[in-house]
């Protein structure tokens, strides 16, 4: 696999095309309150529960906002709708806030999954972001090399 030197329109257009998907996932669930009723009844914890829905619910569907805004920045890019100055001055992604784990505890293992596939993918899109924004600056795996064999070179001949 090469590295990527720079963003292009088909892999924003794929990270978006999985994001949509994701968010449309994500939706779903939290506005249903998917969650398992026998389990609450069973350990007495249902506002526990419908608290760690409502919770992980609200940071989970922010945390897609802030991925789709970030995506949707970058393909106004590429469409010519906003500067490449405009992007990197405006079009940062937010820090993500992460899970609480006793809140994840009490929630359907499905719905845990889904947690962590956004949290997965704001991950992945956080690393992009980084990236871009200092350049795609990566150290030439040759000059790396050289640089090593200098530094031996020059410890031999001491």
């Amino acid at each position: 696999m090469t590295n990527a030197t720079n963003l292009s329109r088909p892999i924003v257009e794929a990270l978006y095309t999985e994001a949509l998907v994701l968010a449309d996932e994500v939706r779903a669930v939290f506005a249903r309150g998917t969650y398992e009723p026998e389990i609450a009844l069973e350990t007495g914890n249902d506002t526990i529960m419908r608290l760690a829905l409502s919770t992980e619910g609200l940071k989970t569907t922010t945390r897609m906002m802030h991925v789709l805004a970030w995506l949707l920045n970058q393909r106004a890019f590429f469409s010519g709708e906003l500067t490449e100055k405009q992007v990197r001055l405006h079009g940062t992604l937010p820090e993500d806030r992460p899970s609480d784990q006793r809140a994840l505890a009490v929630l359907e293992p499905a719905t845990r999954d889904l947690i962590s596939e956004s949290e997965q993918l704001h991950q992945r899109i956080a690393r992009l972001d980084e990236a871009w924004r200092s350049g795609f600056e990566m150290a030439s795996p040759a000059r790396a090399i050289h640089s090593r064999l200098e530094r031996r070179l020059s410890d031999l001949s001491i």
